[in-house]
């Protein structure tokens, strides 16, 4: 389970985090909304101990993040993958090589046998073929770079998934393929997730529950339906800056 409690971030006088309370239970996946700037990628980075709160707490299985020395730390992450928004591919390396990095287990990482099979397998889940492997990040659109990312993420057999807007700059094709890959990986890993968007149709479409960050704050969490339904101003309006939804009392 991971859980945010009162926690609070500013950047000189820039609030980011003004008192967030946020949850994910144990396979579940969970999107987390909201305009760009908002502080979802800060959200993100405070669960892996990229970033420490200014004040309250940050719980991963019960442990407190901010409170863990280097090696406890380093332990943690071995159980988290991280999908970043561009991919962060490294450009002097092969597509295996980016991916090899993600093996978080030393034996494994140092067998060149295992890496072969599990890079493959992981480009195979991802919807790459084998050959992509070969290739340096240079070659690959943009969306098989994201791809590449989530293969990374993936390489370690993680218990936690975090991606940082998945389907930004990607046409309404590609990130409808996406949506589907990522509702498809965790059919087949079971990770506990949290994606981080402003696609509101996409992210109907493969989380558990949705939760709207707001001025520093969780505004709203629900599923899709509860979203749908909503009352609360805020929620509706970005919403509606998305799709025309009906709902009751809406349009």
């Amino acid at each position: 389970m991971i859980e945010l409690r009162n926690v609070h971030k500013k950047f000189g006088p820039h609030v980011v985090l003004d008192g967030v309370n946020f949850s994910v239970a144990a396979g579940e996946t969970v999107a987390l909304l909201g305009p760009s700037g908002s502080g979802k990628s800060v959200l993100l980075k405070h669960i892996i101990g990229l970033m420490r709160p200014d004040s309250g707490d940050v719980l991963v299985e019960g442990a407190s993040v901010p409170g863990l020395q280097r090696k406890e730390l380093a332990a943690l992450r071995t159980k988290f993958g991280y999908a970043f928004q561009t991919g962060a591919l490294f450009d002097s390396m092969t597509v295996f090589e980016n991916i090899r990095l993600g093996i978080s287990d030393d034996h494994c990482y140092r067998d060149l046998g295992y890496c072969r099979s599990r890079v493959a397998e992981c480009l195979q889940l991802v919807n790459l073929s084998e050959d992509v492997g070969r290739l340096m990040p240079a070659e690959l659109s943009g969306g098989m770079r994201k791809r590449v990312g989530i293969a990374r993420a993936i390489a370690g057999s993680p218990k936690y998934l975090l991606y940082d807007e998945p389907t930004s700059g990607l046409d309404p094709v590609n990130a409808d393929a996406m949506d589907a890959l990522i509702e498809g990986l965790q059919k087949r890993l079971h990770a506990t997730s949290i994606v981080v968007s402003h696609d509101v149709r996409g992210s109907f479409k493969i989380a558990d529950r949705i939760a709207l960050l707001h001025n520093g704050r969780i505004r709203a969490v629900g599923t899709a339906e509860e979203f749908m339904a909503a009352k609360d101003s805020v929620v509706r309006e970005f919403l509606e800056r998305d799709f025309e939804f009906s709902a009751p009392g809406g349009r």
